[in-house]
């Protein structure tokens, strides 16, 4: 009687499945997603125009550009928080806010990538977009250059400055467009958290506080004031601080949208 063969082994199959890619190669892959999305709908076009605009009208005529008749870009940088304020928050209102509306945000998270790789890759495609429009304002910087011989170091400074300011409201934003699903009331909330941060270093602001709080919180609301950070900045003085400061502020609100987005993702 001829022994019954055992049954054959079953190989295990190499697994052919792609790698998952890298948190650097997931985070490029959802910026360049989300900065090709803006250009998808006329929404990014209106914004670029509005913004150059305004910064036109704010720097030759309020500012008087002209009148002051001196060859630097004082009169441009000075609105930049006030611009900014009404401005990005109108940008970072949809980051997370729309994913959520849609139900996209289910299919994003499925993507082989990190939700790290997710907020920071939405977070810097919406600074791009915003560094794009930025840039887009170099006519006056020629012009500068036309008619007097500026500072251009200092014009650097104020560019880089700027474009700080920008990241900072922007993470605020993602933060809060990550809270809800209304992009109105992500707008609103954005503009009034942001506005604190510009004022929390003004002379009433610290009046008030000065005559109850004591003065460690006095320095603490101080040193969170983007305007006196970015006063610095724009006139030529590039303190370590102020940077550490900008980028500290960006990496807390981009943690917190980590945090807010995982916690919700279900909702």
């Amino acid at each position: 009687m001829s022994a019954i063969p055992a049954p054959a082994q079953s190989t295990p199959a190499f697994d052919r499945s792609p790698p998952a890619p890298s948190m650097l190669a997931g985070t490029l892959a959802i910026m360049k997603r989300e900065l090709g999305g803006y250009f998808l709908t006329p929404v990014a076009y209106v914004f670029i125009v509005i913004f150059l605009f305004v910064t036109g009208v704010f720097t030759f005529q309020l500012g008087g550009f002209f009148e002051a008749g001196q060859a630097n870009l004082r009169s441009f940088f000075t609105f930049h928080p006030w611009l900014y304020l009404f401005l990005v928050p109108a940008v970072s209102m949809r980051l997370w806010s729309e994913e959520r509306k849609t139900g996209t945000i289910e299919l994003l998270l499925t993507l082989p990538v990190s939700l790290g790789a997710a907020v920071i890759g939405k977070f810097l495609a919406a600074w791009a977009f915003t560094a794009i429009a930025l840039v887009l304002t170099f006519p006056i910087w020629v012009t500068v250059n036309y008619l007097g011989k500026p500072d251009n170091g200092v014009i650097v400074a104020g560019y880089l400055g700027s474009l700080l300011m920008a990241g900072g409201f922007l993470a605020i934003g993602s933060a809060i467009s990550a809270v809800t699903r209304n992009q109105v009331i992500a707008f609103v909330i954005t503009v009034v958290v942001c506005f604190a941060f510009l004022l929390s270093g003004f002379p009433p602001v610290m009046g008030f506080l000065s005559g109850w709080a004591p003065q460690p919180i006095l320095d603490a609301v101080a040193s969170f004031s983007f305007l006196t950070r970015f006063d610095s900045i724009s006139r030529g003085v590039i303190d370590l601080r102020d940077i550490i400061y900008f980028v500290s502020l960006i990496a807390t609100f981009l943690f917190a949208t980590v945090v807010i987005v995982d916690a919700k993702k279900a909702g």
